[in-house]
């Protein structure tokens, strides 16, 4: 017997989704009690972190799994243009993050929540804007097209995770805000560049689930 959905790579005869599933976090963390943002503002944060959630979706294609991303509209007030993964705060009436997730990919790109399942989740991720983001996981065997809100996303597009578990798909680089340097990862991918929160995270997601997967290779 197989598991649903086997249009994943295998390998070692074990299907990739399964071993992915077996390397995340099985339910939802919580922030360690020594999380550092990933950069330190200048001014000391005023207020509490605000809670947020992303999608991190593995796309069930004919030639593989990709992983879901998203270009935000030029006409946002905040990372406007950036790309990111759909998500957003966690509102009081989703249940956890997963349900945050999940609605935040219906409204930003018309995922269908009945075409997804939750596999898991990465450790929480503090920003230096002041918001910890859990990231969550989900096999997504897609019923209908991914069609962008113009309100908040320009584009939709997909990355092979064949690309994203090869470690020279990761480029560092440099960063200067208010004077101070500090190091974040680029992904680089048919003329777009992921960096920032949603590199690192990405980055973040291979090494906790996807590098060993070398290993199968050999």
């Amino acid at each position: 017997m197989t598991e649903r959905g086997t249009t994943g790579r295998q390998y070692g005869g074990v299907h990739l989704v399964g071993r992915i599933r077996q390397r995340l976090i099985a339910t939802e963390p919580a922030p360690a009690i020594d999380i550092l943002p990933d950069w330190l503002p200048e001014q000391p944060f005023e207020r509490p972190p605000v809670p947020a959630a992303v999608l991190i979706a593995l796309v069930e294609r004919h030639n593989g799994l990709s992983v879901l991303y998203t270009e935000r509209s030029p006409s946002l007030r905040s990372h406007s243009g950036q790309i990111a993964f759909p998500g957003g705060k966690i509102d009081a009436t989703d249940a956890d993050a997963a349900d945050a997730a999940l609605r935040e990919a219906g409204e930003e790109v018309g995922l269908r929540r009945g075409d997804a399942e939750v596999l898991g989740y990465l450790p929480v991720y503090q920003t230096g804007t002041n918001y910890l983001i859990t990231p969550v996981v989900a096999r997504v065997s897609p019923s209908a097209p991914f069609i962008p809100n113009p309100d908040e996303v320009r584009s939709v597009f997909e990355v092979p995770l064949e690309y994203l578990m090869a470690p020279d798909s990761y480029l560092q680089q440099r960063i200067s805000r208010n004077g101070r340097d500090h190091s974040s990862w680029r992904i680089e991918h048919s003329g777009l560049v992921i960096w920032g929160i949603t590199a690192n995270l990405t980055r973040i997601f291979h090494d906790l689930a996807l590098a060993a997967e070398q290993s199968w290779r050999n």
